[in-house]
């Protein structure tokens, strides 16, 4: 079983850069295939990026984040970070970390929702303008 908490959600400005963190506890957190998603009010969830374990960690992002947007992993500390900059008021969203043990996927199925049995509870980020 895997549990997934994330931090560093918080208020900003337009332009500024925020890190988020997911602390993952359980065993074999580098087999992990880990993503973050984001859900504005009255939105459906969207994915944001994914860190692919059985590819090195390589990551991908969604069109509307890449070259913003980064991740990283910390498989010794079972941590993920994605670090946010120049932030839109359309960045304003709850941000979850899922977490899924489903390897040699394509990207695009990583970048659905269904993949993942892993949730977070969520982190507040909203970007005032």
């Amino acid at each position: 079983q895997v549990q997934l908490v994330e931090t560093g959600g918080g208020l900003v400005q337009a332009g500024d850069s925020l890190r988020l963190a997911c602390a993952a506890s359980g065993d074999a957190f580098s087999f992990l295939t880990m993503a973050w998603f984001r859900q504005a009010p009255g939105k459906e969830r969207e994915f944001v990026g994914a860190s692919i374990s059985w590819s090195s960690g390589r990551t991908f992002f969604a069109d509307s984040v890449k070259g913003r947007f980064t991740m990283s992993r910390d498989n010794a500390k079972k941590m993920l970070y994605l670090q946010m900059s120049s932030l839109k008021p359309e960045d304003t969203a709850a941000y979850y970390c899922a977490a899924t043990t489903k390897s040699y996927f394509s990207d695009t199925y990583y970048s659905q929702i269904r993949p993942y049995d892993y949730w977070g509870q969520g982190t507040q980020v909203t970007v005032s303008s």
